[in-house]
């Protein structure tokens, strides 16, 4: 099939390779990539043959919002737009109304394997109709990892992300887990190798995951993490989880303690904890540890 690409990052771009492997024919857009095969929006819609399928692989919020606002001005019915950032699902649903005001389809794709993907496959969860997942189906065939998992039609349009989300917030839950571990053993002088530990947990046992495989990895080319800050970023999807968990009374204090420990890493000093430290200081006379020295002060 022939489909038009919006964005050739690293996962766009090898997302790209992978179903021109299959034998599909993609005519990719970046304003920011010498490696396009057309120049802008128009020439890529002027190039596609109808019905159209353009699949969105931009930053999420404005940047999406934007391109498919701009797609919506240059389609025509019957032409399926195909968002495949992480956006949040209440966004799909925004888009789909808009984008069917003008016989336009929407589908929404989350879409997991990063930077392996291209070898490996990518696992899609999709939400829309059954007609506009069809008309995407054979790309849809070609990303997917081989087997028969790996892609769900999940529901209506918003049902691909919403499913991405709590596949993301699981994600922050499980190397939470890994990293909490890795540090105990680090820790102690109980355990002598601490990476062996770790890879040897990666055959038989009931934790192994490619999440532990990629610690293992990580190890090996740096066994103590010298060359890696502990500062950690978080992308949105599990502060849209634990939204979603508010909203539906659903407890999550696995994916909630990740999340908060991300915050945490952000952190040079603490105010709540200093507050803690003041606070047994006035109650109990107990010592504090002063900013300027680094000692310990005890109180008269």
């Amino acid at each position: 099939m022939q489909i038009g690409l919006i964005g050739l990052g690293k996962m766009g771009s090898n997302m790209a390779e992978r179903l021109r492997r299959g034998d599909h024919d993609v005519v990719g857009f970046d304003p920011h990539v010498e490696a396009r095969q057309v120049g802008s929006l128009d020439e890529l819609v002027e190039t596609l043959a109808a019905p159209r399928i353009v699949w969105v692989m931009v930053p999420s919020g404005d940047p999406t919002r934007a391109t498919v606002r701009d797609l919506g001005d240059r389609l025509e019915p019957g032409d399926v737009v195909v968002d495949g950032g992480n956006s949040r699902y209440t966004d799909d649903i925004m888009h789909c109304a808009a984008l069917a005001e003008k016989g336009i389809g929407y589908v929404d794709a989350g879409v997991s394997g990063g930077i392996w993907g291209l070898d490996n496959g990518y696992a899609l969860m999709v939400g829309g109709t059954d007609e506009d997942v069809a008309k995407v189906q054979p790309a849809f065939d070609t990303l997917k990892p081989p087997g028969d998992a790996g892609f769900v039609h999940a529901g209506p349009v918003g049902a691909g992300h919403f499913a991405k989300m709590v596949h993301n917030g699981i994600e922050y839950g499980l190397m939470q887990a890994y990293a909490e571990g890795y540090e105990l053993l680090t820790a102690t002088d109980v355990v002598t190798d601490v990476p062996g530990v770790l890879r040897s947990w990666t055959q038989g046992t009931v934790i192994r995951s490619w999440l532990l495989d990629l610690l293992v990895l990580a190890l090996d080319a740096d066994p103590e993490l010298a060359e890696v800050s502990g500062w950690v970023e978080d992308s949105g999807e599990g502060r849209w989880t634990l939204d979603e968990a508010i909203n539906n009374s659903v407890p999550m204090p696995v994916i909630a303690a990740a999340l908060f420990a991300r915050f945490g890493s952000r952190q040079q000093e603490s105010p709540a904890m200093k507050a803690v430290a003041a606070l047994r200081q006035q109650f109990g006379g107990h010592a504090i540890r002063k900013v300027a020295a680094g000692e310990v002060e005890t109180p008269a």
